[in-house]
Order: structure tokens, then sequence, then C-alpha cells
């Protein structure tokens, strides 16, 4: 009775982590197998992922797609991955970038950096290095150095990917999840449907930017109406009650 209770909680918690995803993640690494292995790894911890395997390709798609973070080889084919972050960075792309580096190439490590890299990571590693270094990065760049962010009552914590008020864990589908991470992470700025769209879908996904307005709606209900504010015309921001805590929490 109690394996099968244990059991069935075990299954309970891993549905619940695969139907919340957080933010966007762009992986360029040509080993197809240490790509799908991150991948996999990045999706079961609840992030969208987009994939390439050479340059060329993962240079276009984080010049044209907005991504929350990159996870970027050194040692591509086609165009090389300090090649890649330079033109990045020159045309005005400052999402955070990882980099991948071999053991015994310092000298990769350091013209990464010089790139405008924000951290790397060393073959071979753990996944969990890599994760735990790309929450940081995540977290770094949308001002919040606490795996935990508040807004008023509702608490993020981006490290285990749940969300709750006043301590009640909400129970959210994987939509509303994306969306009250992206607004978090994004308090007091005015974040338009299209944006949001973006961040919310893979490439892939058959995007309409009318089905924001509808999780909105739900996500209001289980958080309270006041906490997001329609702007009209330009998107909906994010804000706590007057006088109540927000940031980041202990």
């Amino acid at each position: 009775m109690m394996q099968a209770a244990a059991r069935k909680f075990w299954q309970a918690e891993e549905a619940t982590k695969r139907e919340q995803v957080q933010v966007r993640i762009l992986i360029v690494e040509d080993d197809k197998d240490l790509n799908r292995q991150l991948a996999e790894a990045l999706e079961e911890q609840a992030y969208v992922v987009d994939r390439a395997h050479d340059g060329e390709e993962g240079h276009f798609l984080g010049d044209t797609e907005p991504y929350d973070a990159v996870i970027l080889d050194i040692g591509l084919p086609e165009m090389d991955g300090v090649t890649v972050l330079e033109k990045w960075r020159a045309d005005g792309r400052i999402m955070p970038v990882l980099i991948l580096t071999a053991r015994d190439r310092w000298s990769d490590k350091v013209a990464g950096i010089d790139a405008g890299a924000d951290d790397y990571v060393t073959k071979p590693f753990h996944v969990e290095e890599v994760l735990a270094r790309i929450r940081a990065l995540i977290r770094r760049a949308s001002g919040h150095a606490s795996s935990e962010i508040a807004c008023g009552s509702v608490r993020l914590d981006t490290k285990a990917s749940k969300a709750s008020v006043d301590g009640v864990t909400l129970k959210l589908t994987s939509h509303e999840f994306r969306l009250l991470s992206y607004l978090m992470h994004h308090m007091g700025e005015v974040v338009s449907r299209t944006e949001l769209v973006e961040h919310m879908y893979d490439q892939d996904f058959d995007r309409d930017s009318n089905t924001i307005e509808v999780f909105v709606g739900r996500l209001r209900k289980k958080i309270g109406v006041e906490l997001i504010e329609t702007v009209r015309g330009l998107g909906y921001r994010m804000t706590p009650p007057e006088g109540s805590g927000t940031g980041k929490t202990g």
C-alpha cells in the first residue's frame, strides 16, 4: 500500500514538473547525442528548447528568435562558436550565453569570454551543473539573485518550477505557468502580447496572440485580478499591491 502510494505521488510530481515551462533556451551543439541529452534535461526542468547543430543555423536562430539564454559550443562546423557570439553581440543581441569548451583548451574560455559569453562549462560536465548555471544566468539577467521571486503573496520558485499564493502551491497549466513566469521575471515592465507569444512557444508552434487574453484571464482568477494590469494598446504589466513585498526572497 505504501509503495503504491509513493509511486502515485512520484508520478503526480513528475506530471506537474512536465506541465510547467518557464523560459526559452537555444542549444547550439554539433554533437547530436549531447545536444539531445541537454535538450531532454532542460525540457524535464520545464524549459522551452530549440536546437541547432551548426554555427550558421545557430547564428540565424539566435539572431531572429527571442531567447532567454543560449548554450553555445565553441567548436562548431560552418561557423565557430566565438564567431557566432561576436556576431550576436555586434548586432545587439544581449541574451545570456553559456559556452561549452574542451577541458584542455583554456584559450577557448578566454576567447569566449572576450567575445561576450556570460559563463562557461568545461567538457565533460554533469548536466546538473549546466542547469544550475543556466538558472543563475536567467536570474541575473532579469535582476533577481535569488531562486525565488515574489510579487505580493505570489511566489515563483525558479529552481523547483513551482508557483504559490500565500504558501499554497498553484495548479497551473503549462501555458499559465509560462505566462506567470515571464511576467514575474519582467515585473513592473509592460510586456506586449507578441513578446509573450514569442517566449511561450517554440519556433515550430503555431502561434496565436489572441490566446494570451484567455490565459491572462485564467491566471487572474488564480492569483488575483489586481496583480496583472492591462495597459491598453501595449500589453500587460505585473505589479505588486501597494505596500506588499516584491523582488527576491530569502
